[in-house]
């Protein structure tokens, strides 16, 4: 008996994804610096522009949990142009309106849409992809975000002038522009959710609570390993121009320096398959988050800047392994029916650390100095390896077209994989079930058969009462 092939879409639809993800990351990494110099030019001091900046993080933290649960229990893609709308209206009005709290507002309101977008994106990941393909599709689908970050700030850089006090008009003129590139992501989104994940979210009376998603096994690891990934990123963008100006490098090499970070981070998911099938998720995980602890520490050395970029080019393909692999590993813990939820807590504590990391950093330099805020985020990323060493929870159940659900005459049933031809599920009079791997199994297979129809001779009946029968 030959096995059916599986029969589906193809990945179309994570290569459009992918393509609306960049614009859409790209139109915001392009937009957050460009607000910054809109508020400055509007005569706002650092705190406010901190403020500024603080709203686009906290804003989505009291939506995110209610965007998870409607996602568990309904359909995915109508986030994405959603949040693609929120994200350029956003972008269009802060570089129109002339007052700091308005500017705050519509930070804020970006801020919602990139996070509607990345729930809706990851969950349609999470749904559409067997549970050997998630490691690999979520590798593929945070490249987008990398291409983004690492087009976003350059396009910025080119628009944004303060020369003869054009620093008003240009930063309006980049947020325009990063509002039409977000614009540009809706003409992917079409086919992006499959009819068959639609209703795969369940009944909405029934909720997991809270406290139990973030009680499975892996969940909390996957949070706090997300949370010190992205933590590092944030505050090496940040802080390595303030390490270059105490160490006398241009402020086009510490471009060019991150730069050269992002790309490795590109690189790193391209080749997160091969990876995985050498190393295996957990050395994987384990092992890219301890070099990425040592490396970030050792940004801290007064090393050469040749030497500088090497550490950048291996710390950003370290850190390029952080994230995808800790969405995996909350979908796979989380509950069947809350891995949106899941997922929106995860992005939740994201946002707590873009929050919490650079507030810690600014009082760490300010008492210790610029190089302490790497040993912080080191020592971070050391913890998440040792979480990473842990493990996760249950691995995620096998998708609807994987396995066979059989019923028996008593009306028992069971859901199996089918893995090979050799392997069947047959089912008992006593409405059970049993997986046989063998001819032996299928023999007793036959017997059990024979047992259900009338007439059915003694020596089968004390077969089945047998251990080898399973009775």
């Amino acid at each position: 008996m030959t096995r059916t092939p599986r029969t589906g879409p193809g990945r179309g639809w994570l290569l459009r994804l992918v393509i609306a993800f960049a614009f859409a990351q790209g139109a915001v990494s392009m937009a957050r610096p460009a607000v910054s110099y809109r508020a400055l030019a509007l005569g706002a001091d650092e705190t406010a522009v901190g403020v500024i900046a603080g709203v686009y993080a906290l804003l989505p933290l009291f939506v995110a949990v209610p965007l998870g649960r409607r996602t568990d229990h309904g359909r995915c893609a109508p986030l994405l142009p959603l949040g693609v709308l929120l994200i350029s209206g956003g972008c269009a009005l802060s570089g129109i309106v002339s007052s700091l709290p308005a500017m705050a507002a519509w930070s804020g309101v970006m801020g919602l849409g990139h996070l509607c977008f990345v729930i809706g994106a990851q969950s349609i990941v999470a749904r559409q992809s067997a549970p050997d393909e998630q490691d690999r599709n979520f590798g593929h689908f945070t490249i987008g975000a990398s291409l983004g970050q690492l087009i976003g700030p350059v396009a910025a850089g080119a628009l944004i002038s303060g020369q003869g006090g054009t620093l008003g008009r240009t930063s309006a003129l980049a947020l325009l522009v990063s509002a039409a590139v977000a614009a540009v992501a809706l003409t992917s989104l079409w086919r992006i959710e499959h009819r068959r994940a639609k209703g795969a979210g369940g009944k909405p009376g029934h909720k997991v609570p809270v406290r139990a998603i973030l009680g499975a096994r892996g969940v909390p690891a996957g949070i706090f390993i997300s949370m010190a990934v992205l933590s590092a990123t944030d505050i090496l963008t940040a802080y390595l121009p303030v390490v270059g100006e105490h160490r006398s490098i241009a402020p086009a090499t510490v471009g060019l320096l991150l730069s050269l970070r992002a790309a490795a981070t590109i690189a790193c998911r391209l080749v997160m398959s091969p990876l995985l099938g050498l190393l295996g998720r957990r050395a994987l995980l384990t092992s890219s988050c301890l070099l990425a602890g040592l490396l970030c520490a050792g940004v801290a050395l007064p090393v050469s800047v040749p030497v500088l970029a090497v550490m950048l080019a291996v710390l950003g393909f370290c850190l390029g392994v952080g994230q995808p692999l800790s969405m995996t590993t909350v979908v796979r813990a989380a509950p069947d029916r809350a891995r949106s939820t899941a997922l929106a807590l995860r992005l939740t504590g994201n946002r707590l650390g873009q929050v919490a990391a650079p507030a810690a950093a600014g009082l760490i330099a300010g008492a210790v100095g610029v190089a302490a805020p790497f040993v912080l985020l080191g020592v971070g990323l050391l913890g998440a390896a040792g979480l990473g060493l842990r493990g996760e929870g249950r691995p995620g159940p096998e998708p609807a077209d994987e396995g066979r659900t059989e019923k028996s005459s008593a009306g028992g049933s069971r859901t199996g994989p089918e893995p090979a031809d050799e392997g069947r599920t047959e089912s008992s009079s006593a409405g059970g079930s049993r997986t046989d791997q063998s001819p032996v199994g299928e023999a007793v297979s036959d017997r059990s058969s024979r047992r259900s129809a009338p007439g059915g001779c003694p020596r089968d009946r004390h077969a089945d009462r047998s251990p080898r029968s399973g009775g």
